[in-house]
């Protein structure tokens, strides 16, 4: 087996890490950029050739969607007997469990926190046992430092369950722990603080294997490295909530002080940074604190035509055209590989992919018999939402907008930070809780600067105070001087309507013409607004309809999601009336097409044929309310002062 990890050999660390056998229990604590993935891609092999595994008896689970696909990624490109171990989210394999332990409850109703809790249930009544690939031989972990919770105990029940039988390799680092603000107490965060490592050592005791990587392979310059010094002190920061916090703020201040000593990459609404970012032949990141500022950042580059991707919640997952494309061309029942390659011919697929890997992505959730993929199952997975997570990622971009949380576990060439704030000495707003948790910062700003493996940029925080979340529909939105002020609203990836097919529901367009329309014309990051239809609610907690327009096109219609949403977020008190609402919202932009399927009578009212599935433009941005009657906005007067 080749033992290189890019251009390097393998460590004598890695290579401990690789050589483990299979039923061994191994934690790795690994430091930023200490080549971790690679490890990983080769200790799946290792299990695969070396171990005899096979790869459906390999469990690899991973935090977010960003680490699964360069998990993903990282395996296609360098594995060799591993090509088929398939990597997953904590929550994507909680709910692909749930869906074949309960098929008859409809989980895309639950939230992703109650998901994880019934799933946590069902392995305790053995519900892996009687799924179709059964007991795993080896559960793979990554980035265990921000399991906390109700993810925390799913892991723990899953390891506790299956010890006797069951290897496992779970790699994590204290100092980049940043989703402890899952757990809303401050105490109970602090507490969450490595307690799953407390957990794997207490459990396993002497049977534990025990490993560090400590070298850096991601950064390649001085620049890059100057942050990765403090990742040893984060990882040391006392247990107790005001001891961590007083070290915490020496830290962060160190952190930015480094910062602010870094190349000022200057203003975004400037034309010749605008070209600077556009020109770069490399991957480049904007980090931003929060959504927030990365609304706003990624709404000027918009405005100013520069093409970049907003990195989606790790939540947020769609489907790619290719496979409402796939079955729609065909009416058999099966499809053996050589089918499915004729027919992706016709098809325009990801850039990078290529036959064999879709094939293998898509037989992990509709395997067929005798070496087929099962139409029927496709479907079913799509309606379902249980794709592999490869599947759903959105398609890279040399430039990316993303705040730190988003962007674990990536790297890039060129990293852009937004100032931080200085730290304030934190207050208690209630009995035992914080204002604000300075652990937490400091993690999240060493996160942010150890990305890069060449350049660090400093980039001035934007002029974002409007831009405030609104915690009861977990939405951002554009505020005014007012508390009661609502200019805006971040569109989310299901505020556009999957219920029916485009041109069927509102707008009056022919079906099949919308639907070539979708898949020839409209393309990433092309320019959208809503347009409301007309003024009468829906329902009495919802808005009336609006549609997406795109090109000067009606393309679709909204959800009720984004109808509710709307009605509440305008809607000042519990008596209170909407009297007006915006006859257009403006600043919105096509995130991609996405693959949905229904039921096949539904196309085949629509006229799109008996297969039950069609395309939707799916949305993001912050979207700006504009009224007809020549009213200027609190945040249209303030920008213009500000200017």
């Amino acid at each position: 087996m080749t033992s290189f990890v890019g251009d390097h050999p393998l460590t004598a660390e890695q290579q401990a890490v690789v050589d483990q056998p299979w039923d061994a229990r191994v934690l790795v604590t690994a430091g930023a950029g200490a080549g971790k993935t690679y490890t990983l891609v080769r200790r799946l092999d290792a299990l695969v050739e070396r171990e005899e595994l096979e790869a459906s008896e390999i469990l690899v689970l991973s935090f977010s969607r960003a680490a699964v696909g360069e998990l993903t990624e990282r395996i296609e490109r360098h594995a060799s007997a591993a090509g088929r171990v398939r990597v997953q989210t904590f929550d994507g394999w909680a709910s692909a469990l749930l869906s074949r332990a309960y098929p008859d409850t409809d989980w895309r109703a639950v939230t992703f926190d109650r998901r994880i809790e019934a799933a946590t249930e069902a392995i305790d009544r053995g519900a892996v046992e009687v799924g179709e690939q059964g007991v795993p031989a080896h559960v793979v972990i990554d980035e265990v430092q921000d399991l906390v919770g109700v993810r925390r105990e799913m892991v723990e029940a899953l390891l506790d369950r299956f010890q006797e039988n069951c290897g496992f390799t779970v790699v994590g680092d204290s100092a980049q722990a940043v989703y402890g603000f899952q757990v809303s107490d401050p105490e109970q965060r602090a507490e969450e603080t490595d307690r799953f490592l407390d957990w794997v050592r207490a459990s396993f005791g002497e049977d534990l294997v025990e490993l560090h990587l400590g070298d850096n392979f991601r950064a390649r310059t001085e620049a890059a490295r100057v942050a990765l010094p403090y990742g040893a002190r984060l990882q040391r920061l006392p247990r107790d909530l005001s001891g961590a916090a007083e070290e915490a703020e020496r830290i962060h201040g160190d952190l930015r002080a480094l910062l602010l000593e870094a190349p000022n990459f200057g203003s975004l609404d400037t034309e010749y940074v605008q070209d600077a970012l556009r020109d770069y032949p490399d991957t480049t990141a904007v980090l931003c604190r929060d959504n927030g500022q990365a609304l706003t950042l990624s709404g000027r580059l918009a405005h100013a035509g520069v093409p970049h991707v907003l990195q989606r919640s790790a939540r947020e997952r769609s489907a790619p055209a290719w496979i409402a494309e796939l079955l729609a061309s065909t009416s058999a029942s099966t499809l053996n590989q050589e089918r499915f390659s004729e027919l992706l011919a016709d098809i325009e697929t990801p850039a990078g992919s290529t036959p064999e890997s879709l094939w293998r992505s898509v037989r992990k959730v509709a395997r067929g018999t005798r070496g087929t993929v099962d139409v029927t199952a496709l479907h079913r997975a799509l309606a379902e939402g249980r794709l592999p997570d490869e599947l759903t990622a959105p398609q890279p971009s040399p430039l990316v907008v993303s705040t730190v949380h988003r962007a674990k576990g990536l790297e890039f060439d060129r990293v852009l930070v937004v100032e931080p704030r200085v730290l304030k000495e934190p207050r208690r707003v209630e009995k035992k809780k914080y204002d604000y948790d300075p652990a937490a910062e400091a993690r999240l700003l060493y996160v942010a600067m150890t990305r890069a493996r060449d350049d660090l940029y400093l980039v001035d925080a934007p002029g974002s105070w409007q831009v405030r979340k609104d915690k009861r529909l977990d939405r951002w939105y554009l505020g005014g001087r007012s508390a009661w002020a609502r200019n805006g609203m971040e569109l989310l990836g299901d505020d556009v309507c999957h219920e029916q097919p485009p041109g069927v529901e509102d707008i009056d367009e022919d079906a099949a013409e919308l639907l070539k329309h979708l898949r020839t014309s409209v393309t990433p990051g092309a320019a959208a607004e809503l347009v409301l239809l007309h003024g009468i609610p829906v329902a009495a907690d919802q808005s009336p309809p609006y549609a997406v327009v795109v090109g000067g096109r009606r393309t679709a219609v909204v959800s009720e999601r984004f109808r509710t949403d709307l009605h509440r977020m305008l809607r000042r008190n519990a008596r209170a009336e909407i009297e007006n609402w915006p006859p257009l919202i403006t600043g919105l932009r096509v995130d991609c097409v996405e693959s949905v399927a229904g039921s096949n009578a539904v196309t085949e009212r629509a006229g799109l044929g008996p297969n039950g599935v069609w395309l939707a433009p799916r949305l993001c941005g912050l979207g700006r309310f504009q009224w007809y009657n020549n009213q200027t906005s609190e945040a249209d007067e303030t920008e213009g002062n500000q200017a």
